[in-house]
């Protein structure tokens, strides 16, 4: 394909397109975007079962599953991003469930449950002989509050409700061993006991108050089984007494016993609010008294007023970036979920912890039909995260311009290195650090993956094969990470966050591995992500993820790095070895390591030399190698985790790419009502390595950026339309038009930027 430059007079016809608007560009280009926004949302004409049929509502870091039941009574599951147990799950805060007398959503009667997506809220009507009765829902974009207001034109009571199912100590049940990741066949080991704890009903509060609050931890039987009893006392345990949960206001309502709150006369409007909060204590008491100044400084600002600055958040957001794809009915699925998609990461991507990969904030039970298998709190895989799904939601917020949802994520990484830093020096007597792959909140490896079984065992020996020696999760995060650099140029990032992670992961392969007869190191004991783990030496993702990451390194300004690391990075770069290749029926593949053994998983690492390590792609070197070792690919599936889709893009398979993405768009969960709750696939539902993949799919298909390059249509098909508005390095947002297989209209901003973009003809 040839690609051909934005010339000046190229330039011009845009501009000159722009100027047939009624409004400048950029103006004209947001309202039709926000306008063309509003038809993407969830409408529902009538009430759910169950909480299978719920939508998903958040600020960020406290979430809902909003549903109506066929009663009419509205239901809410609170859940929050930081509410983890002494157990290390991560669980809901609870429910609340809401009736207004009389009711105007029973079953029978007109029903209409909306998202709306430009305002950030969920709104229930039901009209009758032409009155209207509704209940708005939202979580403030901008404090730990929920609102839930109602409207009708008859005066109305509301009655809430809290439920709670963690009502007594128990030992975990077997299946809820599957939950607890951390925990995971501890079972049966001596001194090992795990329990679902009750929450606490505070009586004396004028408003409901519940609360959850660890009594005791698990992480003291982590750090002791990994040998890091040693570095204890310079951590702090993360679980002892955290303690979240909520209290339930209003203006106009009193609370007739510790567990419900109704209005004292019926009125036409009702306003109810729900505070959630976390944080560990040294007593309730002092938990409550938190909660109260948090309310305090919530209530401060009036109803009217936060709820105008959180339709601006949201409608902000959105005009951060879209794309909106037409042309057939396979193109407006893809732009349904891609918007979707966006929205369930924003209402979970801004809170304390980093979003759980198997589900996100947004689990119901776990049910089968009628059958409920479960409470809230089960989902599969656990409470810990694993870097290779943790990624994918992720990656895609870099070209949405969705900066603020990946803090969460390198803070959390960032806490950790302290603990890498002593598990290297204690295990292995080397610098530097890893990222495990499986990994608590806190950095500790999950205690199932490492093992219990300690008889005969080294230290070092982790239990689990499939995660025993991956190492290049840590170079995928500092690859996102210098991306996340390139886009905002935060240059305390850079000296705070990224160097530090970045120069201890070189440190780790540098001081750890050792060098062959040539100088070259040698990667070993290494595995190749989770399919070959046997005999393995100089695993490609290993390979191909210090080269690029020792590049970008040294690509850096030289006052922004140590010039002793830096002569130590140019040595290290040097010893690097070349990534692993094969000549088959004349053409050069890459192999997934230098050395390795059978096959034991659905992976195909020797494609992360295209993503995310981007050593092969458009406009690229080597092309046809990087298109050759797609095509000899063993593992064809797409779904879920699997990244050949993304790959496809990424490599100009424009036909590929086009037939994964629209089988992903439509892969939906089908016990779940939302169109965006995709799963199980390999992990949970909603399951957010798919969500992620299919934004980062449709992203790469549109744009690809290397540097100062800036590659528009890499992988569009030429049949569909499309209008998006993509951000790239250095600041730079890229705004078009792609209507009958031309690019009608472009704007780049800032115009300076202009020169680096290349447009790829379909």
């Amino acid at each position: 394909m040839m690609t051909k430059p934005c010339t000046p007079d190229r330039v011009c016809r845009v501009l000159a397109l722009a100027a047939l608007l009624c409004l400048p560009w950029r103006a004209a280009a947001a309202f039709e975007a926000l306008a063309d926004l509003d038809r993407l949302n969830v409408v529902w004409d009538s009430p759910s079962k169950n909480s299978s049929g719920s939508m998903p509502l958040g600020n960020g870091d406290i979430g809902l599953n909003v549903w109506v039941e066929e009663n009419g009574d509205l239901l809410l599951l609170i859940s929050k991003t930081d509410a983890w147990d002494e157990n290390s799950r991560l669980l809901k805060v609870g429910r609340v469930r809401i009736a207004l007398t009389p009711s105007p959503f029973v079953k029978g009667q007109p029903f209409r449950q909306e998202l709306k997506l430009r305002e950030g809220m969920i709104e229930i009507q039901s009209t009758i002989s032409n009155q209207t009765s509704k209940i708005l829902v939202w979580v403030d974009a901008n404090r730990p509050v929920i609102h839930v207001e109602s409207e009708g034109p008859q005066p109305h009571g509301v009655t809430a409700k809290i439920e709670v199912w963690r009502t007594e100590k128990r030992p975990f049940q077997e299946a809820e061993w599957g939950s607890c990741w951390h925990m995971h066949d501890g079972a049966n080991q001596p001194g090992v006991q795990c329990f679902v704890t009750p929450d606490t009903v505070v009586e004396s509060s004028p408003r409901v108050v519940w609360f959850h609050r660890n009594e005791y931890s698990v992480w003291p039987i982590g750090m002791k089984l990994q040998g890091l009893e040693s570095v204890m006392g310079r951590l702090q345990d993360p679980l002892l007494h955290r303690t979240f949960g909520a209290a339930l206001g209003g203006a106009g309502f009193a609370k007739p016993d510790p567990r419900t709150l109704q209005s004292q006369k019926p009125a036409r409007t009702h306003s109810l609010a729900i505070y959630v909060q976390t944080a560990q204590t040294p007593t309730p008491e002092a938990w409550v008294e938190q909660l109260a100044q948090s309310i305090k400084a919530a209530d401060a600002v009036s109803l009217a007023k936060a709820r105008e600055q959180h339709q601006r958040w949201w409608q902000e957001f959105w005009n951060r970036s879209w794309v909106r794809i037409s042309g057939n009915a396979e193109a407006e699925q893809v732009t349904r979920s891609y918007a979707l998609q966006r929205w369930v990461s924003a209402c979970g991507g801004r809170g304390a912890s980093a979003i759980k990969f198997n589900g996100s904030i947004f689990t119901v039970e776990n049910r089968d039909g009628d059958d409920v298998r479960s409470d809230p709190d089960w989902r599969a895989w656990g409470g810990d995260y694993w870097w290779q799904n943790t990624r994918l939601p992720y990656w895609p917020m870099l070209a949405a311009g969705d900066y603020d949802s990946m803090r969460s994520l390198f803070k959390m990484y960032g806490d950790t290195l302290e603990l890498a830093r002593a598990r290297n020096r204690l295990w292995f007597n080397c610098d530097g650090a890893y990222v495990v792959e499986t990994m608590s909140f806190w950095g500790l490896m999950s205690n199932g993956d490492y093992g219990w079984d300690r008889q005969g065992r080294k230290v070092t020996d982790v239990s689990n094969s499939y995660i025993r020696w991956i190492w290049s999760s840590g170079l995928d995060l500092v690859m996102m990470m210098f991306d996340y650099y390139e886009h905002t140029q935060d240059r305390k990032f850079l000296q705070v966050e990224l160097l530090p992670w970045t120069d201890a992961m070189v440190l780790y392969f540098d001081t750890r591995f050792k060098r062959d007869a040539a100088g070259k190191l040698v990667i070993d004991p290494d595995q190749s992500i989770e399919t070959y783990q046997d005999g393995v030496i100089n695993a490609t993702p290993d390979v191909a993820g210090l080269r690029a990451v020792v590049q970008r390194l040294l690509a850096l300004p030289a006052n922004v790095t140590d010039a002793a690391a830096r002569r130590r990075w140019q040595r290290f770069q040097g010893e690097l070895p070349e990534l692993p290749m094969i000549t088959r029926d004349g053409k050069k593949l890459v192999l997934p390591a230098e050395k390795f053994g059978g096959r034991a998983n659905c992976e195909n690492p020797e494609l992360y030399t295209v993503f995310p390590f981007r050593i092969y792609g458009v406009g690229k070197p080597d092309l046809d190698i990087g298109r050759a070792t797609f095509a000899a690919r063993s593992e064809q599936a797409f779904h879920g985790w699997q990244q050949n889709a993304v790959q496809a893009a990424l490599l100009g398979l424009t036909a590929e790419a086009r037939r994964m993405l629209v089988s992903n768009a439509g892969n939906k969960h089908g016990g779940s009502r939302f169109p965006a709750f995709w799963g199980p696939n390999y992990d949970w539902v909603p399951d957010q390595c798919h969500g992620g993949n299919i934004l980062s799919t449709t992203q790469a298909m549109l744009m690809q950026t290397e540097g100062d390059r800036i590659i528009l249509l890499p992988a569009w098909p030429p049949d569909w339309n499309v209008a998006f508005k993509l951000h790239a390095p250095r600041n730079t947002t890229v705004e078009g038009v792609f209507t009958d297989g031309k690019l009608e209209l472009l704007k780049v901003t800032p115009a300076s930027r202009q020169k680096d973009v290349q447009v790829q003809t379909p």
